[in-house]
């Protein structure tokens, strides 16, 4: 088992580096048990994750800002500090409306 994280010093610490990242976003990989990620992900205001597939299962949680899942199929979800929800099973892509800081749950493989 990995030690604790201060989730709120290490969104922080990656906010600081997307703003004055080239292309406005900073992620740290916080968990890595067996099939399990965690990823801390920050995107500056404006910034993006471009598409990019889908694992077999996954959850994004919001910690602080506004982003916008986008999706394939047009399906775009817009969630605020505070809100969770599955990534759906397509390609998708993620957006900051503003500067925000993300939860990412990843499983890798299935059993």
């Amino acid at each position: 088992m990995q030690d604790t994280q201060d989730l709120t010093a290490l969104a922080e610490e990656h906010l600081n580096q997307a703003r004055v990242a080239a292309h406005g976003r900073s992620a740290h990989l916080i968990v890595h048990e067996g099939a399990l990620r965690q990823s801390v992900i920050v995107l500056a205001g404006g910034s993006a994750l471009d598409e990019h597939n889908t694992p077999p299962a996954a959850s994004l949680q919001v910690l602080r800002g506004k982003v916008r899942l986008t999706t394939e199929s047009g399906g775009d979800r817009v969630l605020a500090g505070g809100q969770l929800c599955a990534v759906p099973q397509e390609r998708h892509g993620l957006l900051g409306l503003e500067d925000s800081v993300v939860l990412l749950t990843a499983v890798t493989a299935t059993g």
